[in-house]
């Protein structure tokens, strides 16, 4: 589904973020990326988005090259490829429904449609009772629901999470991890799911692709690993 092939990113003052990083993701895969900050985690999810373009290298997602689609285009590759952050990025003066209803108002949709799949993708999260309600008032747990809701607005192949738990409490952080496992199971979403959390590559127990100095050092399955 995936196949990211000899990609290096280099920015400015020759700082390397990814050094000839290879790797394929199937349909329906779980994969963690781990690895100590500034390893190269969150580049690698915004060249799989084309939020970046890489130095060199090849993105392919479902047998097309991602560096060559017009940029006009890219809003319908990001719809497949969705993304969900550490920070929420949120509209936090609005509520629930409004940030939940906004990508569809944007392309249109009458009333009517937006508030049946508002309702329906909310009551699948667990955030009917919440529509409501003002975003800056919720919970880290919430509001990290709230951004997968608006992900599965478009209904996405790949759903990216970068570092998504990074400001939750335990109790939070099961939630949105169980959350992401019951999308890939149930309904066959990839996820990538960018973490340097020990407790949730332990209890995944899935495949996981470890970063270092922006080099991918290992590619293992369930197993033994060693979180750096």
């Amino acid at each position: 589904m995936i196949i990211f092939k000899n990609i290096s990113k280099i920015y400015e003052n020759n700082i390397i973020a990814l050094d000839n990083v290879s790797f394929e993701i199937k349909a329906g895969e779980f994969v963690l990326l781990i690895g100590k900050s500034g390893a190269g985690k969150s580049t690698i999810l915004k060249i799989l988005r084309r939020e970046e373009e890489p130095t060199r290298g090849k993105v392919v997602y479902k047998n097309i090259d991602i560096l060559s689609i017009p940029r006009r285009r890219l809003s319908n590759l990001r719809k497949k490829i969705a993304i969900i952050h550490q920070d929420f990025k949120l509209l936090n003066k609005k509520s629930v429904f409004d940030n939940i209803s906004l990508p569809l108002e944007i392309i249109g949709k009458s009333f009517k449609e937006i508030k049946r799949e508002v309702n329906h993708i909310a009551e699948k999260l667990k955030l009917k009772h919440k529509l409501n309600q003002i975003v800056n008032t919720l919970s880290g747990g919430e509001k990290q629901r709230v951004c997968l809701a608006r992900c599965l607005i478009f209904k996405p192949e790949v759903i990216l999470a970068d570092e998504p738990t990074g400001n939750l409490d335990p109790i939070a952080t099961f939630e949105i991890i169980q959350i992401l496992r019951d999308l890939n199971r149930e309904e066959g979403i990839s996820i990538v799911l960018a973490t340097h959390n020990k407790e949730i590559v332990d209890n995944l127990k899935t495949r996981v692709l470890t970063l270092e100095s922006g080099r991918l050092i290992r590619d293992e399955n369930p197993g033994d690993y060693t979180l750096l």
